[in-house]
């Protein structure tokens, strides 16, 4: 598989690497997507634990804006 980084991904890469926290950039690269697949697994289940929520509860007094807002300011803070 070829892969190409963007000149700010390869010196992040390299800035990893010099750093000692790994030894090569097949290391940051696997834990960069072990990261992507955890974050996509819990985002996507904390939006079905909404969804649930949702049918399940009386209405809500929020619009969806207000639910897409909380959910952003609360992956910032993560």
């Amino acid at each position: 598989m070829n892969v190409s980084f963007t000149k700010k991904q390869e010196e992040y890469i390299s800035n990893q690497i010099e750093s000692g926290d790994f030894q090569n950039a097949n290391e940051v690269v696997r834990d960069a997507l072990r990261l992507h697949e955890f974050y996509r697994h819990r985002v996507i289940q904390d939006l079905k634990a909404e969804i649930e929520k949702g049918w399940n509860d009386v209405s809500s007094s929020r619009s969806v804006k207000d639910i897409i807002q909380a959910k952003k300011g609360k992956i910032r803070n993560v």
